[in-house]
């Protein structure tokens, strides 16, 4: 991780507060005050997280965000608006078009510091040895066994890959060609396909307890691991 978060607000005192904020609790503050230079700092290492307003100059908050989810470059990177539109139909647009949270001005550094802490616990990977339980189903990475409520189930080496990745990367949607690069790997060709496939196993080994559900297609987009059912 680059501890780095892009910070894209145009009040100065808050740009500036915000930044000292986030040097105080170990992350690595990138400032921009404009639509623009916002693009412009977008660049090899990504930041961790965007901190974004709605109102800038040169372009909306809302506006950016359409922008990175079109990039398969950025599109991953959580976003959390801060904004002084505290209106509920701001704030279903702002996390219908891909923001992770919706904070609204003023706020508590304690709150801040809490819900971006919370956001990055949901997108960073759990990690590689850590035993991954999610209501009932268990993985455990180490001795290679996948449970559901204490009984064990039976996975293919590929489909439990498949498991593990989507337990430790919930409630984000992933395409075909994302999952074989995150599962099967860059240097391995394998159709889009072939995902279907084993997605399709996958269900199959857990389906006894339900937890099948969890593996969600997303029409036109690819799949999701979530208990929202």
């Amino acid at each position: 991780m680059t501890r780095k978060i892009l910070v894209v607000e145009d009040e100065v005192a808050i740009r500036d507060m915000l930044c000292l904020m986030l040097e105080q609790k170990g992350f690595i503050p990138e400032p921009a005050g404009d639509y623009q230079q916002a693009l412009s700092l977008l660049t090899e290492p990504y930041p961790e997280l965007i901190l974004l307003d709605w109102m800038l100059p040169g372009g909306s908050g809302i506006k950016l965000i359409k922008q990175l989810k079109e990039n398969e470059h950025t599109r991953h990177i959580p976003i959390v608006m801060l904004t002084a539109r505290a209106e509920e139909e701001d704030k279903i647009k702002g996390l219908d078009v891909g923001a992770d949270d919706y904070i609204t001005k003023p706020f508590s550094v304690k709150e801040l510091t809490s819900r971006l802490n919370a956001v990055l616990r949901r997108v960073a990977p759990t990690a590689v040895d850590d035993i991954i339980e999610v209501q009932g189903l268990k993985l455990d990475p180490v001795s290679h066994r996948v449970s559901a409520h204490d009984q064990q189930l039976e996975l293919g080496p590929t489909e439990f890959r498949l498991l593990h990745f989507f337990m430790t990367h919930p409630e984000r949607v992933y395409s075909r060609e994302q999952l074989l690069n995150n599962v099967w790997g860059t240097n391995v060709y394998v159709e889009d396909r072939t995902v279907d496939v084993h997605i399709r196993r996958l269900r199959k080994a857990i389906s006894h307890s339900q937890h099948h559900l969890f593996i969600q297609t997303v029409r036109g987009a690819g799949y999701r691991f979530s208990t929202r059912l």
